[in-house]
């Protein structure tokens, strides 16, 4: 008689899975992730309007101050579990140098193709028109797109769009290319070195200086968007967009005024488990996840670029 058992956790292959990163990944910069206690979650649609109404402060010598009420919604959510399977044959661990490990390499390569999935899907629900309101999302067509540099003017562009938000943004979020047109545009090379010469190329960092953001990320991860067994088709994970954004690393699904952040229950774990039926030794069944959501808290806090450039 057989009985079920959990899938066996390695905490080694545990502890790999955590700690590797992808530096070309930015989806946990763009949505930061947030721990929840369970898999199922809540998470609270602030008013805005309550953090700019000055509710009266004045106490009396022997009265209570006034008790705040927050307006919003509660709003009820859960983790989704993704994650993926590996074989390694018992042969090729026979096999294997001493300063190499089957097992790791195969972590290694499932969590870069979890992370490249996350990054997808943060990337499609941000560069997004729908995640947006009407007022704070532009297409960009023809001279307008910042590829051009004889008529476009991104300083321009971006600083109008920033005085339209209710809270100013903190991080831009841009596709490669759009990066690439950026740091050549006569009018950003310009504005950033306070000259008549339009030649020439200038950091992010100062042109995130210049425009009083944090941080620009660039989205540089590349997707294979042919269905499996069809000739490659590679694209950018980002596109040709830019979106504006107020992240606040500190808010929690309860409170804080944030454009989004990843709800993440537990950790990534990873394990093995002995597969008789993997080659005529058998092998190891590597199964690596984690549980997430990604999930847009306050539309109004973004403003998104599309096609910014050619």
């Amino acid at each position: 008689m057989s009985s079920m058992t959990p899938f066996p956790i390695n905490p080694d292959l545990t502890a790999l899975a955590i700690s590797y990163r992808n530096e070309a990944m930015v989806a946990d910069l763009v949505l930061p992730r947030v721990r929840v206690a369970k898999q199922e979650f809540k998470w609270f649609r602030n008013s805005l309007t309550d953090d700019f109404t000055v509710p009266s402060t004045l106490v009396g010598r022997k009265s209570r101050p006034n008790m705040i009420e927050t307006g919003g919604t509660e709003q009820a959510d859960f983790t989704i579990d993704y994650g993926l399977e590996d074989a390694v044959p018992q042969a090729d661990m026979l096999n294997a140098d001493a300063r190499y490990n089957p097992q790791a390499r195969a972590v290694t390569y499932l969590t870069n193709l979890i992370e490249l999935d996350r990054e997808v899907r943060v990337a499609n629900a941000v560069f997004n028109l729908s995640t947006y309101l009407a007022a704070q999302r532009a297409t960009l067509s023809g001279t307008s797109q910042w590829s051009d540099f004889a008529n476009s003017n991104p300083v321009s562009a971006i600083l109008n769009a920033m005085d339209g938000m209710i809270m100013r943004p903190n991080l831009m979020v841009v596709g490669q290319q759009v990066a690439t047109q950026l740091m050549q545009h006569p009018r950003v090379v310009q504005t950033i070195n306070n000259t008549a010469q339009s030649n020439g190329l200038v950091s992010l960092d100062n042109v995130a200086r210049a425009l009083g953001l944090q941080q620009i990320v660039v989205g540089q991860g590349w997707v294979n968007t042919a269905r499996r067994g069809q000739a490659a088709t590679m694209a950018r994970a980002w596109g040709k967009h830019a979106a504006l954004l107020h992240i606040d690393s500190l808010s929690d699904p309860t409170r804080g005024s944030t454009f989004g952040f990843t709800a993440q229950w537990g950790d990534r774990i990873a394990g093995s488990d002995f597969d008789r039926d993997i080659g005529l030794r058998g092998g190891q069944r590597i199964r690596l996840g984690e549980s997430v959501k990604e999930v847009i808290t306050e539309n109004s806090l973004g403003y998104y670029f599309q096609n910014a450039v050619a």
